[in-house]
């Protein structure tokens, strides 16, 4: 076989290729930049805004949501908290009253004898 003759086959392709890829490039920006891809563009673009609509209505009622949950965790935990000084406060007087009961038992002994 004959190299020129490889080489001229080979040649005549990426011409080809070329050709092809030019004529598709500007018929593509053509179809791009044409009225009905930008009513296409504008409607896509129409429609993403109002999907983003409507995630941020679902993020901000999840975020009220959270909100009010952590204002009620910390409630919970405030009344917790105020229970358990109360319970404290009651041991603590009952644990005197034992005391007082003991020194006035011990007292009551002293002058017995």
């Amino acid at each position: 076989m004959d190299l020129t003759k490889v080489l001229s086959v080979v040649k005549s392709k990426k011409t080809g290729f070329f050709a092809a890829g030019v004529l598709f490039g500007t018929a593509g920006i053509k179809a791009l930049s044409s009225k009905d891809a930008k009513k296409l563009y504008t409607n896509a673009t129409a429609a993403v805004l109002r999907a983003k609509e409507c995630v941020m209505d679902t993020v901000t009622t999840v975020q009220e949501n959270a909100e009010d949950i952590y204002e009620e965790a910390k409630q919970i935990n405030e009344d917790r908290a105020a229970a358990e000084e109360e319970m404290e406060a009651y041991a603590e007087a009952a644990d005197d009253e034992e005391a007082t009961e003991e020194v006035s038992e011990d007292a009551f002994k002293e002058v017995e004898e």
